[in-house]
């Protein structure tokens, strides 16, 4: 078990109060609106400059050009932003509740740069093409990579350092892999290319299909560990006096974690700094609880991603900018920050 910081209190299981409990209600519901709004702006909103009329009639009326940009492009790449923000969200609120390190991260870990390099090896070796197969690739890649991790730091006298630095030392070694299959394949260059950088460009309906049963079941898993997870947050004994099955509990979060994280990556690639920032966002405003947690980070780190997607395509018009990119720009300096506020604290 990776051990970050004493354990919390038992108070944080309590109850919250209803005052509390209504509060954090309207602003699940107030973050639920601003998810539509800013997914009603992702649909609106391109490198290619329409208008809200010719939006309107691309979605409901048209069947010509008009229907082709927002139905064929923008509504899949919006949709498919949805689920990866989600999917991308929860595994980094699940993984730093399992660790009990807030520095713990998919992308940070290098567990997106796993899923990525399974899928690239798929490509180049194997000569897979379809999204299914890449897919099980992902799973493997994401999987391989949390056991590693775990080997390499995930002691009980882990810090959020040693993770940090494992997690470092891999995504050193998966990228330059990836640049050496880059250079020895040029064949495979332009797939491989996308796998690099996370994009949402490639979106159709039917990558949505393949990757939603995956989504969903890891979704609803993470979604239900909140109170085991609770438990474990106030240490191992404490845990199991409340009836929490610690093994189970691991497992679980885990395969959520491996789930999420594969579907997401096989969708669009490897995607970082999501699942750091929006959890810490959350938890400085619902406190420990991860009944309030996780479904904040789920609600909140699509409007993350669909709005790094829509900068990158506005930005950089007539082309736009990859937001893989864009969310590494947005966390680089949210991670130094984090990393500096929590050392000034330990002083």
């Amino acid at each position: 078990m990776l051990v970050d910081s004493p354990p919390e209190p038992p108070a944080q299981a309590a109850p919250a109060p209803p005052k509390r409990r209504a509060i954090r209600s309207i602003g699940l519901l107030i973050s639920m609106l601003v998810l539509l709004l800013v997914f009603l702006t992702s649909i609106a909103v391109g490198a290619k400059s329409m208008s809200l009329d010719q939006v309107w009639h691309g979605l409901f009326q048209d069947t010509g050009t008009y229907a082709d940009v927002v139905v064929g492009e923008r509504l899949a790449r919006s949709v498919l932003g949805l689920l990866a923000g989600v999917a991308l969200g929860l595994s980094g609120a699940v993984l730093q509740a399992l660790t009990r390190n807030p520095l713990a991260d998919p992308g940070l870990l290098g567990i997106n740069l796993g899923a990525s390099s399974a899928v690239v090896t798929a490509i180049s070796f194997f000569g897979v093409t379809s999204l299914s197969g890449y897919v099980w690739f992902a799973f493997v890649g994401a999987a391989l990579v949390g056991v590693l991790l775990y080997i390499l730091g995930g002691t009980r006298g882990a810090t959020p350092v040693r993770l940090a630095l494992a997690g470092t030392a891999i995504s050193a070694a998966l990228y330059g892999y990836l640049q050496a299959v880059m250079i020895t394949d040029s064949a495979a260059l332009n797939k491989m290319r996308f796998w690099t950088v996370g994009s949402l460009a490639s979106a159709n309906m039917d990558t949505i299909k393949q990757v939603l049963p995956f989504l969903a079941v890891g979704i609803v898993l993470a979604l239900s560990l909140a109170r085991p997870l609770n438990a474990m947050a106030m240490g191992d004994d404490t845990a199991r006096a409340l009836g929490a099955h610690l093994t189970r509990t691991r497992a679980l979060s885990m395969a959520a974690a491996t789930l999420l994280c594969g579907a997401a990556t096989a969708a669009c690639g490897p995607i970082v700094f999501v699942g750091l920032m929006v959890p810490h966002i959350v938890r400085s405003f619902t406190g420990p609880d991860q009944r309030w947690i996780l479904p904040y980070a789920a609600v909140l780190s699509p409007v993350l991603l669909l709005g790094a997607d829509i900068v990158g395509r506005v930005v950089a018009r007539p082309s736009e900018l990859q937001v893989g990119i864009v969310t590494a720009i947005i966390g680089a300096p949210v991670f130094i920050f984090l990393v500096r506020r929590r050392k000034l604290a330990q002083l």
